[in-house]
This record gives C-alpha cells, structure tokens and sequence, in this order.
C-alpha cells in the first residue's frame, strides 16, 4: 500500500483519514511500510499521521534523541495538532517519551511498543567491514520471533543505510544519544493514559522492558503478543490493532450535548 507523501514548509509526512489525530514515530530502521497495517486500519476512524523523521539527514550534531524531538515539536505546533494519540516504535517510542515529558500539553495518550528509554540490546557497539550482507540480514531477523520476516527488501533498506559512512556515524550517534538518554527516572510525571503492547520474544527490548515502563508509568497498560519480537504492528498487525483499538475506544468520551 502505498500513500502519498505531503508536504509542509520542511516537513513531509503522510496524513490519511480524518477524526482524531493517531501520529506515528518511526524507529531507526523504520520505513513507513511498517506502519501499513495500522494506517489502513486507523485510517477510517483517525486521522493518521506519520512525519517523515530525518534521522539520517541531520546535522551530525543535532543527531540525537533530542534533536529528533525538537523535530517532532516543530511538526506539531506548524501543523498546529491538538489531542494527539502519540505512538512510537523502537527509537520512535523513545522519541515520543521525550516529547510527552518535555510539551506534555497537545497529547491525549500515549502508546510504546518496543521502546527505548530504559534499556536496548542495539545493532551492537561496533559495524563490520560494509558489505557484510550476511551479518546485516541476520541482525535484521534477530528484530522478528519469525526470520522470514526479514524480506529480502527489508534487508536490501538497512544494507543500504549501513553501506554509507556517514549513515553509520549518525546511526552509532542516535544509537548512543538513545543510551546516555535514560528516561527512568522522569517517567512518573507521565500523566497521560498509556498502552504499552510487547512483543513476549522481542529481543532488543526485551519483555522485562515493557513491565518496567508498566511499573513506571503511572496510568499505563501493559499488553504481551506471544510469537512476537520488536515490531509487533508489523508482525502481528490484526493483534496489534486489535489491542490498540480497545485502548483508543476507552478514551473516547461523549459528545457534549447543547
């Protein structure tokens, strides 16, 4: 599925649907076709927006978990959105954290699944030689319980990514921001209702993560999907959506009435 891509002064992004805003953060090796199952989903009841997050095209210096915020922030007051549900994948959930703590004020909910913040086991500390195709498809498989969802595309967009020298310093830079960036301690001013849905075999932020963040995050729900690793709205999206949904619907209160 295929969508279009907009655009807004620097920003792209795709915005489908109409109802209330569902804005989506993208992880680090996420391309908008994770997001295919939710969108086509959502779609009908939201308005979907997903930004295009430039975590390869920033200055060497604004590449972090908090110059990819500051990013998320200026989307959102120039598009000027107001009660957003705010999901995020991976970084992308790491980002939102930030984002929720730092400009609570515009966000209705929150949803994680496979977040960072408190704890990941990453591509690793150091890149083989580029080129090493092989090592590049076996970390990609290590990121789904199921390896046959490391197709051959997926793995030709990472191997792309981690070709470039450039894309691989600034990969290692958001990789360590994400790590320095420990969220554990702020999580308790969390206000927001929150759902957090865990893949039970997610191997880069393992399920402890998610009771963590569960113990952590005051108003939250914790929700596991067995068979399942770090992108569960990709692996199991009829679960996920499912899941999301339930969560959603609780939110929504009455029409006032005149």
């Amino acid at each position: 599925m295929s969508y279009e891509i907009k655009e807004d002064g620097k920003f792209k992004f795709i915005e489908e649907g109409e109802g209330e805003i569902l804005l989506l953060l993208h992880g680090l090796f996420g391309a908008l076709s994770n997001f295919a199952d939710l969108i086509e989903n959502f779609k009908k009841t939201n308005k979907v927006v997903v930004p295009l997050l430039p975590l390869l095209d920033m200055d060497l210096l604004s590449t972090s978990v908090s110059g990819l915020q500051k990013f998320v922030n200026r989307f959102i007051e120039h598009r000027n959105y107001n009660n957003i549900n705010l999901l995020g994948n991976s970084l992308g959930g790491h980002v939102a954290l930030v984002h929720i703590l730092k400009h609570p004020e515009r966000i209705k909910s929150l949803t994680l699944t496979g977040s960072s913040g408190l704890f990941e086991s990453a591509m690793g500390d150091t890149y083989p030689k580029r080129g090493d195709k092989e090592y590049i498809r076996n970390k990609t498989a290590l990121t789904f319980y199921d390896p046959a969802m490391a197709t051959e595309e997926l793995v030709d967009e990472v191997f792309e990514i981690t070709n470039n020298r450039i894309k691989v310093i600034k990969i290692i830079s958001l990789a360590k921001s994400a790590i320095r960036n420990n969220v554990g301690d702020d999580l308790k001013n969390i206000t927001q209702p929150t759902c957090l849905i865990w893949g039970s075999n997610d191997n880069i932020t393992p399920a402890f993560v998610g009771e963590e963040f569960h113990k952590l995050i005051p108003n939250s729900e914790l929700h596991f999907i067995d068979k399942c690793g770090h992108a569960p709205m990709m692996e199991v999206p009829e679960e996920f959506n499912k899941i999301l949904s339930t969560f959603l619907a609780k939110l929504k209160t009455p029409a006032a009435t005149v």
